[in-house]
């Protein structure tokens, strides 16, 4: 009946395991990706992002080297050779994407496309039906509408750039922002980082945002709150910004990091019958079908959790669903979280303000130390973990880090959270020592 059992538009995380996994099935798919494969995560997101976080490491691990003996002359930094290098990884992915595609059978269209109806997708001049479309065509950074916006670039641009800027101003105080900040610190730059609220990282554990936060300003950081920018304009030697308080501060660089929308426009999907959100992302029920049973849509453009592996689990889900006979949808309770920030946060489960919030009684322990690294590198940094806790069933509810290798620690007490851990199991289980990890099984006092 169809030229296709599944299209899918969108070549991102979610749309390619959705792709691969159902052609494994035996489904005759095709995928259509107009600009890359790997999609935001791999191309201008999160692989990128990390290894120019690596690279700002560097930065802070030759200044420590000192305090553990090491000389070192004529240090110096090739924004150029790291772009280059950047480059190469991404295209070697790229090509690894393009394998599992094609090697499974997929048909991968370098195309826009759109839907025309129910069951059928318009590829350029050409028109082909099917039995399901998948909608992964992911988010796209949004650009706040003042004077002189387009003076300023958003984080898809700030891989590509020819040269490292001297001075950069950063606005929004979401996880890219402060990324981005740490990034453009560790290499070398004067950074401002600016945010319209009291408080970056909104929806993370108050104690995580305001520990970070005084960590960045350690590293004199620019660090300004309940701050707007209201206009852009060249100046003499740049750019230059006017704040909401009348301050005007000068940079090389202005970046917006200041949210994404779901990438649904242009794509048919309102003609087609498919509902979606005010803010345009696709409405789907817990197995990511839309309002359109032929109709399916997995990643940032719908209005669930916008990571990674939330959509690569979608996607998985969906294939499941649709040609394996074995109906699936994603559990989307304790997902770990990271920020890559210096120092970085890892997270997973309840916040302690979502803890009490709902009906549990909470015992909230806390530590905070000098990690022994830093005993002689003389660095004043600290590390802070949290563990929330429901006080009647002793159930660990969330754990939260800001200090070095977060996000490795939180991926293992992840796994205990999704199998119920009780804080009775952290405290009896041995510690790995000398370690940071080990905290969160010796933590005893409550705060």
């Amino acid at each position: 009946m169809y030229d296709f059992d599944l299209f899918t538009i969108g070549g991102g995380s979610g749309g390619v395991r959705a792709s691969r996994v159902a052609a494994q099935y035996g489904a005759k798919v095709a995928l259509a990706e107009e600009r890359y494969l790997g999609g935001t995560c791999v191309n201008v997101g999160c692989i990128p992002k990390k290894l120019l976080v690596y690279a700002a490491e560097f930065g802070e691990a030759f200044d420590d080297a000192v305090g553990f003996g090491w000389t070192l002359d004529g240090r110096r930094f090739d924004w150029r050779a790291l772009i280059a290098g950047k480059d190469r990884e991404i295209a070697r992915l790229n090509g690894v994407y393009e394998k599992l595609l094609t090697g499974v059978g997929v048909r991968i269209l370098r195309e826009h496309a759109t839907v025309v109806d129910a069951h059928t997708v318009a590829v350029g001049d050409a028109r082909y039906t099917t039995r399901y479309i998948l909608v992964a065509t992911g988010g796209w950074p949004t650009v706040p509408a003042i004077p002189g916006a387009d003076l300023a670039i958003t984080s898809n641009d700030a891989f590509f750039l020819p040269s490292l800027p001297s001075r950069v101003i950063l606005v929004g105080g979401g996880y890219i922002g402060v990324e981005f900040a740490g990034i453009f610190h560790g290499l070398g730059a004067k950074v401002s980082l600016l945010h319209r609220g009291s408080l970056f990282l909104r929806g993370f554990d108050d104690d995580v945002r305001r520990v970070l936060a005084a960590e960045i300003l350690k590293r004199r950081i620019d660090l300004r709150f309940n701050t707007l920018v209201e206009k852009i304009e060249k100046g003499s030697s740049g750019i230059r910004a006017t704040l909401n308080d009348g301050a005007l501060v000068d940079a090389d660089l202005i970046m917006f990091a200041t949210g994404r929308a779901p990438n649904t426009r242009g794509l048919g999907l309102e003609r087609a019958g498919v509902k979606l959100q005010s803010d345009g992302s696709v409405l789907v029920d817990s197995f990511s079908c839309s309002s359109v049973p032929s109709i399916y849509a997995v990643g940032d453009c719908t209005h669930r959790r916008q990571l990674t592996p939330v959509a690569i689990a979608e996607g998985q889900a969906v294939a499941e669903t649709l040609f394996h006979d074995n109906p699936a949808r994603p559990d989307y309770e304790n997902v770990p979280s990271a920020v890559f920030s210096l120092p970085s946060i890892g997270t997973v489960g309840l916040t302690e303000a979502e803890a009490r919030g709902g009906s549990a009684e909470v015992d909230v322990f806390t530590t905070t130390f000098r990690p022994l690294k830093h005993t002689l590198s003389g660095r004043d940094e600290h590390t802070f973990m949290k563990i929330v806790v429901d006080r009647r069933s002793d159930r660990v509810l969330g754990c939260h880090m800001v200090g070095p290798e977060a996000a490795e620690i939180i991926q293992g007490l992840a796994i205990a959270l999704r199998r119920g851990a009780t804080k009775a199991q952290f405290d009896a289980t041995i510690g790995v020592h000398p370690s940071a990890a080990e905290e969160f099984v010796t933590m005893r006092s409550k705060s």
